[in-house]
């Protein structure tokens, strides 16, 4: 059986964030997702499989791989391949560039919950980070909230910042370097966060009613974005979970310290989109966890085989 490959030159310049985000938002629509990762290793190499099965959508498979060895050949260190199944017979469709899926679903997810909990009046926003994901970030907002005026770029280095905003305002986005964290949070109307940070970079202190946090970096026990401040003040949004709760540590932390109590029902993606949870006025503070997850990635590619399958 020979199985059509879609890599980014499929896509470029084809597919929207618009797109993702819908097929994301339908996706929650269907039943709930069945998932279940792997994780394989080999001293510090790895192999994690991150599967789904979601009724009326199909299978899919993602996996990646961790070869921190082949820096030295000037080969990825991280290479990774998804496998898509028909719903009706489970007979293999495609075979998708897995870096592909994972940028777009990663900005994806955080977008679609902004779609659902962030001020409509939203003008600027701040992103805490420079590397690829703050990108996608970046270009995604800029598609999903078109009354965006500022968008603010920080990283403690300044000059990947630099970096990022000369790429983004290449491409006409109102973009600009923010030389103080504090100063760039205080009159942000959304807060994208993008690290690998174990300790919180994000004060509740700076954030002011109203605004929408979007945390994206942390997807280990251990990862954290936001201090206890903000959790404690901030209606708490994850976007599945399963994925979340006992696994990532913007939550897990404060859910095992008691500030945030193990018999709260946290709203997930399903919930908002279904309408049973969202913002309920424009002084509140929303956050949402994103942290991934297989059924993600799955509605992620059936977007991007759409694009195939329409001919757009």
């Amino acid at each position: 059986m020979s199985l059509p490959f879609v890599g980014p030159e499929q896509v470029a310049g084809r597919l929207t964030w618009k797109a993702v985000v819908d097929a994301l938002e339908a996706g929650h629509r269907l039943p709930r997702a069945r998932i279940g990762d792997t994780l394989l290793e080999r001293g510090d190499e790895a192999l994690l499989s991150r599967s789904a099965w979601i009724d009326g959508l199909g299978l899919g498979v993602k996996s990646a791989t961790v070869m921190p060895g082949n820096a030295a050949s000037g080969l990825p260190t991280v290479q990774a391949a998804m496998l898509v199944f028909s719903d009706k017979t489970a007979t293999p469709e495609a075979v998708l560039d897995g870096s592909m899926v994972t940028d777009w679903k990663t900005a994806g997810d955080s977008l679609l919950g902004a779609r659902l909990l962030a001020r409509t009046d939203s003008r600027v926003l701040t992103i805490i980070g420079a590397g690829r994901v703050a990108e996608t970030l970046a270009r995604g907002y800029a598609e999903i909230f078109p009354g965006l005026r500022e968008i603010r770029v920080f990283n403690r280095t300044p000059d990947r910042s630099e970096r990022l905003v000369a790429s983004l305002e290449a491409d006409g986005l109102p973009v600009s370097s923010a030389p103080l964290l504090p100063d760039a949070i205080a009159s942000a109307d959304i807060i994208a966060a993008a690290t690998m940070s174990r300790d919180p970079v994000l004060k509740g202190a700076w954030v002011r009613p109203g605004t929408h946090v979007d945390l994206v970096g942390g997807f280990t026990p251990e990862m954290r974005e936001a201090d206890d401040d903000l959790i404690a003040k901030a209606a708490i949004f994850v976007d599945c979970r399963e994925t979340v709760l006992d696994h990532v540590g913007d939550i897990a932390i404060p859910r095992a310290a008691g500030l945030i109590e193990r018999e709260r029902e946290i709203p997930d993606l399903y919930d908002l989109v279904a309408g049973r949870s969202g913002r309920h006025n424009g002084y509140e503070i929303t956050l949402f966890k994103n942290g991934g997850g297989a059924h993600l990635d799955l509605m992620t590619a059936r977007a991007i085989l759409a694009l195939r399958e329409t001919g757009a």
